[in-house]
């Protein structure tokens, strides 16, 4: 590969990494937050070995100001039949994900996906805390379907509930889903949580709400037999959270 090219691949991959992770929130849509800063520093090194390139370029090789070597190296290769003094076509597809972080970032994950897989498998829990007395109980999808699927005890029962998600349409006309999607490390290994809501009509797709209401009965409560599903009271439109690949709390 040509010295420019290599300069030019080097600066815009580092401003592409530093776009997305250090002057916009794009970073989130593919990592999690504690990667954050090694996608900053790798932006600045990419961007640091792109000067050193091009500051190097414009020292003299030789006294005479001619680059000896590189001479050398031209009729080494010509000599062995190769021809150095082309960009492989190849080298060229190494511009496309860097100026796609600077001018147009993969969109994020959402309904799309979460409707193609199946939702995250709960971990076993054995020990639940009580409820508090508030009403209604703040929840993320994870800690309810652990409620209502793992809970003995049945707390969960005829208490109000909220959680926050985004629409995620499902099959047939009885209800949608609440969805979170959550990244253990990146998008790759991304892994949905899903509630199905019951009595009310759905948004259009990864529209963020916050939903009230009671565990949709179903099953054997504190069983896997009850589903992971909820009577909507009242669903309200919310803003988008920044960090949206967790399973937090419901936003006010």
């Amino acid at each position: 590969m040509k010295r420019p090219l290599q300069v030019t691949l080097l600066v815009l991959s580092g401003l592409g990494l530093l776009h997305a992770s250090l002057f916009t929130d794009l970073s989130l849509r593919f990592v999690k937050e504690g990667m954050r800063p090694m996608l900053v520093a790798s932006g600045v090194l990419l961007l640091v070995l792109g000067v050193a390139e091009a500051w190097s370029h414009q020292k003299p090789a030789g006294e005479d100001g001619h680059d000896h070597e590189g001479a050398d190296a031209d009729r080494h290769g010509d000599a062995h039949g190769h021809d150095h003094s082309t960009v492989p076509r190849i080298a060229w597809l190494l511009f496309l994900p860097a100026l796609s972080l600077l001018f147009y970032a993969p969109p994020a994950l959402g309904a799309y996906t979460a409707a193609r897989e199946a939702p995250k498998a709960v971990t076993e829990q054995r020990y639940f805390d009580p409820l508090p007395a508030t009403s209604p109980v703040p929840l993320t999808l994870t800690q309810f379907t652990s409620r209502v699927q793992q809970d003995h005890k049945r707390d969960i029962d005829g208490r109000s509930v909220r959680m926050t998600g985004f629409v995620t349409p499902a099959k047939g006309a009885d209800g949608w889903y609440l969805t979170r999607i959550i990244f253990t490390c990146c998008a790759a290994d991304a892994q949905s949580v899903k509630v199905r809501i019951h009595g009310a009509a759905a948004l259009p797709a990864d529209t963020w709400v916050t939903v009230t209401g009671t565990w949709h009965p179903g099953g054997t409560l504190g069983t896997s037999s009850a589903p992971a599903a909820l009577d909507a009271r009242t669903v309200r439109k919310v803003a988008k959270p920044v960090n949206a690949y967790t399973d937090a709390l419901p936003l006010f």
